[in-house]
């Protein structure tokens, strides 16, 4: 997973498969802890960054939504 966008789709692709049955609950639910893992992480540079009110380029975060 390169950035947050890719994280949305993969994340949306777990919903999908744990309503259809494809995925098991225990599945779904390590993969959503890990993607808030990756999300607190971005956060926490973002809070480092305003501290020293530096204006940060933090790819995980930058990313050409597909429409």
């Amino acid at each position: 997973m390169k950035n947050v966008v890719e994280l949305r789709e993969e994340l949306s692709k777990v919903f999908t498969g744990l309503k259809e049955g494809t995925v098991r609950p225990k599945d779904a639910s390590e993969m959503a802890n890990l993607a808030g893992k990756m999300i607190n992480s971005a956060k926490v540079q973002l809070e480092y960054h305003a501290l020293r009110k530096d204006k940060p380029s933090i790819k995980f975060l930058h990313a050409e939504e597909k429409v």
